[in-house]
């Protein structure tokens, strides 16, 4: 992992893009630009984005192109689109995708930089969320089938005796399901394996 935010900027325009580069710098974070779409999304450190301020038109794969090929590769970087003939449905289009911000050209830095900022912060999150998700279903995969269903039950609110009753076996038997799963999944209260359980589910993007 990059020991700093990683901002990649995408734009066609030499002179452009490297305006870009060095304005967002000034936020302290490290900036790569590619010129093409295909050329970020061959680039290996992309999935390590924080954010990515794409510009909508590009040669080859365009913007909006490349930020759904993003969403089927899972890269969960947060977008800002810039544009200099952006228009209402390709805006509408861009923020159903999931993009933070469509900005029209010439903007001013200031603003572009508080977005950046605050893409950077949901980027974030977003990598903290998938973390917890991978550790989460790590432990889980632990459980036997028999210890899912007890689970399953145990998240529902179900006390011992409703879990027996429901899985047609003794008290104690759930007991020991209980114990074994608290271990495997590496919590203390049912309120942690409650928590636990939830980072498991994808989240809904933006």
């Amino acid at each position: 992992m990059p020991k700093r935010e990683l901002v990649f900027v995408v734009e066609d325009d030499p002179v452009v893009r490297q305006s870009l580069i060095m304005l967002i710098e000034t936020l302290g974070v490290a900036v790569r630009g590619h010129a093409t779409g295909r050329g970020f999304l061959d680039d290996p450190d992309c999935r390590l984005a924080s954010c990515v301020v794409l510009d909508v038109r590009l040669p080859g794969l365009g913007g909006l192109e490349v930020q759904s090929r993003m969403t089927d590769l899972g890269l969960t970087a947060p977008v800002i689109f810039i544009t200099g003939h952006g228009d209402v449905p390709m805006a509408v289009e861009a923020m159903r995708g999931g993009a933070v911000d469509f900005l029209q050209k010439p903007f001013d830095n200031q603003s572009l930089l508080e977005r950046v900022g605050q893409a950077i912060a949901r980027g974030r999150d977003l990598r903290q969320e998938e973390e917890l998700r991978k550790i989460a279903t790590a432990r889980l995969a632990t459980l036997s089938p028999r210890e899912r269903e007890v689970l399953a039950l145990l998240v529902e609110g179900r006390m011992n005796k409703a879990i027996a009753a429901e899985l047609g076996i003794s008290s104690k038997t759930v007991e020991d399901h209980r114990a074994s799963i608290m271990r495997k999944m590496q919590v203390r209260s049912v309120a942690e394996l409650v928590r636990l359980v939830a980072d498991s589910r994808p989240r809904t993007a933006q």
